[in-house]
């Protein structure tokens, strides 16, 4: 029976506007969901933003408006965000629902019966920007904060603390019974250093930000934004439909950056612990885009609009390049002249190209109709099985690039089989009549393949593929990924070119 698959990106802060280190988490998380998808599983695919804090309400008042004005604003541009990527997201969650903070008052109120949550005093140097603590031998040079390289300031505040201290243990115990908990191995090694190096308790309420969830005993203070924001997993299961709690819970698997590794890996279960929810089954987490070698931040102003990309190339282009470039857990830099030679040499002659040669070869040799399968390929189709079972073996580890350069490969595939039957060669001579015929099947049923197991990365592209081979848009299920699971008698139509020659120039960043 298909089990479910319950998938988030983390919520994005609404403090600027979206770049592509929030289209890339948003992309992988989308492709991995439609490879679910493409198994019959039950998926829900979770995203949405962030809007409290002392960040939110400043950039607010920088933009002279008040703090929910800059939210909606800030939240719709990241909803537009998906949309233009394409994200099958089944519900977007804003962390100034009314339903998400009374939810959250709930939890902590849980939490608080338990005896985890205390009142004490605290001061520390504190970094508007990450909303964190930083202890004084974790600051950069000149007292900075080490990722957004910003002077912090001095808080001392009288706050509500969680007992993270007294989780230690428990941590530790389920990163041995679960040793994957957090994917790759080298994140999971952090998150064990930090929590074996020992926890302090954390300071779940603020009482000088006004701007956020109301501590329910405590109307002075406000839920710590770290603690409100964690929560939106579970939160937004309780109004998101009827039943999905029960259905869903816990996640299947969580994407974030490494920079949000600590929150996710260590305080997150701790939280869950406390509240006597299951956590969740697997953590992954990804590296940065880089640009001129630094990673993008929109506190730094080094980022890269994904945007114009997307209307110079094609959406799936940009999908493409950002699973295909990037190695899935790694560091990797984003440059135009990169994304412009994966455009040109892979999606345009490897694919675009095989496609329009294999139609118009059908067209023009068999009256558009594709041929049925004379059977003297076994080891071809023995070939496609084995891709779609790397394919699937890849995703179930998380390695989405893997799965996309092992599908990749058998459209290289392909295009050696083009060359090594050469079909116009065998159209001369009508006594190679069978040849010629598996030679236009095979070929058209290894791109249906082929856009079967590439239907995640490129959603559109692929449904264009499967139009152009005379089979239905939306035949994308991964059992269909075999040989001979096509329409008998289907007829072709070529397409336009799929990927269209651009020049290269410059595409404003």
């Amino acid at each position: 029976m298909p089990g479910r698959f319950f998938i988030t990106t983390p919520i994005y802060y609404v403090n600027a506007d979206p770049h592509v280190g929030h289209a890339y988490t948003t992309i992988m998380t989308d492709v991995i969901a439609r490879h679910h998808r493409q198994r019959g599983e039950d998926v829900f695919f979770l995203t949405g933003t962030d809007e409290h804090g002392a960040k939110i309400a400043r950039a607010a008042e920088e933009a002279g408006r008040t703090p929910k004005e800059h939210a909606d604003d800030l939240s719709a541009r990241f909803r537009e965000m998906g949309r233009v990527l394409g994200a099958s997201n089944d519900f977007f969650i804003r962390t100034t629902d009314e339903q998400h903070m009374a939810a959250v008052q709930e939890l902590i109120v849980r939490m608080h019966d338990k005896g985890d949550i205390y009142k004490g005093s605290y001061g520390g140097w504190y970094c508007t920007s990450c909303e964190a603590f930083y202890n004084e031998g974790d600051l950069a040079e000149g007292r900075t904060c080490p990722i957004h390289q910003r002077e912090v300031e001095w808080i001392e505040e009288e706050n509500w603390f969680f007992r993270l201290s007294a989780y230690q243990d428990r941590l530790l115990a389920h990163y041995d019974a679960v040793p994957d908990f957090v994917r790759p191995r080298s994140r999971m090694n952090e998150a064990r250093s930090m929590v074996e190096m020992g926890l302090d308790d954390l300071s779940m309420s603020r009482a000088q930000v006004e701007w956020g969830v109301t501590v329910p005993w405590d109307p002075a203070h406000t839920v710590y934004v770290w603690v409100d924001a964690l929560f939106n997993y579970y939160t937004a299961l309780t109004y998101a439909g009827d039943g999905l709690v029960d259905r869903l819970w816990p996640p299947s698997l969580q994407l974030m950056a490494k920079d949000i590794l600590k929150f996710h890996a260590v305080i997150w279960p701790s939280l869950l612990m406390s509240a006597d929810l299951a956590l969740p089954e697997h953590l992954f987490v990804h590296g940065y885009i880089l640009k001129g070698g630094e990673r993008l931040s929109k506190t730094t102003g080094n980022i890269v609009d994904p945007f114009p990309y997307i209307e110079r190339y094609g959406l799936d282009a940009l999908r493409y390049y950002l699973c295909r470039e990037i190695r899935f857990g790694d560091d990797g830099t984003f440059t135009d002249e990169g994304f412009h030679q994966r455009y040109t040499s892979e999606l345009a002659n490897d694919f675009g190209n095989l496609l329009s040669r294999t139609t118009k070869m059908i067209e023009r040799y068999r009256d558009g109709v594709v041929p049925a399968d004379p059977g003297c390929d076994a080891d071809l189709a023995a070939e496609a099985t084995a891709t779609r079972d790397a394919v699937r073996a890849r995703f179930d580890r998380d390695d989405v690039t893997g799965a996309v350069e092992d599908a990749w490969g058998w459209v290289r595939r392909l295009n050696r089989l083009v060359e090594e039957r050469e079909p116009w060669a065998l159209a001369k001579d009508d006594a190679r009549a069978a040849e010629l015929d598996q030679a236009l099947f095979s070929l058209a049923n290894g791109l249906r393949i082929a856009a079967v197991l590439l239907w995640p990365v490129l959603p559109g592209s692929c449904a264009q593929v499967l139009v152009a081979l005379g089979e239905p848009a939306d035949a994308v299920a991964l059992d269909m990924a075999q040989w001979g699971a096509c329409t008998p008698g289907a007829r072709v139509t070529p397409p336009d070119p799929l990927f269209p020659r651009i020049e290269l120039d410059e595409v404003a960043t």
